[in-house]
């Protein structure tokens, strides 16, 4: 069953020098975007990391330095891939929780401040782990009946991830082809920076979800100990952490 589109969505699949947001780099994105007329674009880049490939990282996914040496930095693709994206809702396999904040991150790395509120995410991986729970090669020889071939290769886990939303859509009566609905289903508890250090509690307050103050709202913790604010600046959390961190601060002082 083909995905019904208000909006294109963007599918995409990230190979990275880690696991670490605040610190680790993109060196490979591969996108399938879906246009609401039925038109599908694939685009794969790789992306010069400036910083080395570590070896663990290169046994999963295959890509060492000398693949990507001569390929341009994600400050040069940076605008034309925000240009891309815009206005597009996104999906992927584990990207609530790992790519879409580790994109986000890269480009307010590079001063491209992008807006994604507002838009759909859904995360193919949740509604897989609701249904039937297994991983990714197991959902594609479950869904579409094939062998995954080339597992951990961008491409081929974005375009493989495609196909199982859409035999998603087929198998399952009860799930509604519908982009905003699809993306509420998949969703995990809604954060408030994307790598879920900030999540909303049942009244849509910003809590902490982490260290000393876990489950206790933002802006209170930074109106009863205004260094705590100072300490989450000096420390490495995420760039878009800091800057949900800094419009809640700023909250305080009108």
């Amino acid at each position: 069953m083909k995905l019904k589109l208000k909006n294109p969505i963007v599918f995409f699949d990230l190979e990275t020098t880690g696991v670490d947001v605040g610190h680790d780099r993109i060196i490979e994105i591969a996108m399938v975007k879906l246009l609401p007329n039925g038109d599908r674009e694939v685009k794969t880049r790789r992306i010069n990391p400036e910083m080395p490939i570590p070896a663990e990282a290169t046994a999963v996914h295959g890509i060492t330095d000398d693949d990507v040496k001569d390929c341009p930095t994600f400050r040069q693709l940076a605008k034309s891939l925000a240009a891309y994206i815009e206005g597009c809702d996104f999906a992927g396999y584990n990207s609530n929780k790992f790519d879409v904040p580790m994109l986000v991150e890269e480009f307010m790395r590079v001063g491209v401040d992008i807006d994604l509120r507002g838009r759909k995410f859904i995360d193919v991986q949740n509604i897989f782990y609701k249904m039937e729970q297994r991983t990714l090669v197991a959902a594609y020889k479950f869904y579409c009946g094939k062998s995954l071939e080339n597992a951990h290769a961008a491409e081929a886990d974005t375009l493989a991830t495609c196909e199982v939303l859409e035999a998603q859509l087929d198998r399952y009566p009860e799930l509604e082809n519908d982009v905003e609905w699809l993306a509420k289903f998949s969703e995990q508890k809604p954060t408030a920076d994307f790598a879920g250090r900030i999540v909303y509690d049942d009244k849509g307050v910003e809590v902490f979800a982490f260290g000393q103050h876990k489950g206790k709202s933002v802006e209170e913790v930074f109106r009863k100990e205004h260094t705590y604010y100072d300490w989450i600046m000096k420390s490495d959390f995420p760039a878009y952490t800091k800057k949900v961190c800094t419009e809640i601060y700023l909250r305080l002082k009108k």
